[in-house]
């Protein structure tokens, strides 16, 4: 097992891993709307938060040996989902003609008060 620390990646916001190489597989632990730049979480705004993690998450694959096009599985928890459709409007973009296994879910609560984490695994 590799851990990696990605410089382009926010930092873990607690014990644990951004992102852990093993057996071929990239496994991306939940990211948080963070711009790396500035260290700002987004909040209030479901479409941006979306656009930023999945180029946190596009920036962690290309730097660990991936890509996006190697996603083989994306899990997604929302605080609302009566806001699925704006996120998803985000996701499919993004995505494009890849479709990874996925699951979204509503849960109570996020780290930090966020909107909106998501996951993923990818090949190497």
């Amino acid at each position: 097992m590799e851990i990696l620390q990605p410089k382009s990646a926010p930092k873990a916001v607690g014990p644990y891993s951004i992102a852990v190489k093993s057996n071929g597989f990239i496994f991306i632990s939940g990211q948080l709307p963070i711009v790396p730049e500035t260290g700002e979480m987004i909040k209030g705004n479901l479409q941006k938060a979306t656009e930023v993690i999945l180029n946190n998450i596009k920036n962690i694959l290309e730097e660990s040996g991936s890509s996006i096009n190697k996603i083989v599985k994306v899990n997604v928890y929302m605080m609302d989902i009566s806001k699925f459709n704006e996120f998803n409007e985000i996701y499919a973009k993004f995505f494009g003609n890849h479709k990874p296994a996925r699951a979204v879910i509503q849960v109570a609560g996020l780290p930090k008060g966020s909107d909106i984490e998501i996951e993923a695994i990818a090949e190497v």
